[in-house]
């Protein structure tokens, strides 16, 4: 890791003290990949850090960290984070592992599946969503057979 040497001057009434500290010139947490306004990308994206979308991105998208799509940016992709935050518009399936939040400006064409999702009035979202872990009697029957998609009612009584 590379730091950068920085000098603090404190004074008291008595005397100056002369203080040394270490400050990190970067956090590798914090390493972002930005596709800027102008930027068109085609193909497979993938980065181990967060991204940041201002521009296009086309083909598909991976991260194993945060994605923001900002206001004006475009994906024209399916999508894979841990997190996402989208302002913009996406077109294409999201799978998404932690949370994923939709501005009031997000427009979104595609299936989402996120462990939690915050929604703002003015979002617009068409597809399904899909959040794991509420499974109910009828998801576990059809996930075990489908061998019948029949439903029986006893209006008898």
């Amino acid at each position: 890791m590379i730091f950068q040497r920085k000098t603090a001057v404190v004074e008291s009434a008595e005397e100056a003290v002369e203080q040394d500290y270490e400050q990190p010139s970067q956090s590798e947490d914090n390493v972002d990949t930005v596709v800027g306004p102008s930027v068109n990308v085609e193909g497979d994206f993938a980065s181990e850090g967060n991204i940041i979308v201002k521009g296009t991105v086309t083909g598909s998208v991976h991260t194993s960290k945060n994605l923001l799509v900002e206001p004006g940016a475009k994906i024209v992709a399916n999508v894979r984070a841990s997190s996402a935050t989208i302002a913009g518009e996406v077109r294409g399936n999201m799978k998404v592992k932690d949370y994923v939040e939709l501005t009031a400006t997000a427009r979104i064409v595609g299936d989402i599946e996120a462990q939690t999702i915050a929604m703002e009035a003015g979002a617009l979202l068409y597809g399904k969503v899909t959040m794991p872990g509420l499974e109910t009697q009828e998801t576990r029957g059809r996930s075990r057979s489908r061998k019948s998609d029949e439903i029986s009612i006893d209006i008898n009584g």
